[in-house]
């Protein structure tokens, strides 16, 4: 299975616990496909909501393409999930009992199917933001050390 990765949501991993994350298609027009190919494409602000039955992503921006014309669907428009029902039943279940938020994290390319990378997510507070960050520097650090000690053996 070939995936090409269309663009990333840089700010799900910092701004949100991550705790399951599930694929969805998506609906979307002509134009937007052609414009995704180009990779015109921003996930910052993307979530999905569950409203009537059905899952809704808000937030995607998919710039126009350039020869669509007049008829290019508008950027940042409201748009369909393809999700199975269970898995919608389950999600709103989710969010309505915890507090979670869904939100996208990944578009990209499966074979020649557009789908988008969901992500059940909790919000951080300020101080687990600083933990990650300093978890992640002694990581960094360690990983130098490590380094360092091979290259001086040899």
């Amino acid at each position: 299975m070939s995936e090409s990765v269309i663009a990333k949501n840089p700010s799900a991993g910092r701004d949100f616990n991550l705790l399951e994350v599930l694929e969805a298609g998506i609906e979307l027009k002509g134009a937007e496909v052609k414009s995704l190919r180009d990779h015109r494409a921003s996930l910052r602000d993307a979530f999905a909501r569950i409203e009537k039955g059905q899952a809704w992503l808000y937030g995607l921006d998919i710039q126009p393409y350039a020869q669509a014309g007049p008829w290019a669907p508008e950027a940042k428009r409201v748009r369909r999930l393809l999700l199975h029902k269970k898995q919608i039943q389950r999600l709103e279940g989710q969010v309505a009992r915890k507090g979670y938020t869904i939100v996208a994290t990944k578009i990209y390319f499966k074979q020649a199917l557009v789908k988008i990378e969901l992500a059940l997510a909790q919000g951080k507070q300020q101080f687990d933001k600083r933990e990650t960050i300093k978890k992640r520097e002694a990581d960094r650090e360690i990983s130098r050390i490590l380094k360092t000690r091979k290259g001086s053996t040899r």
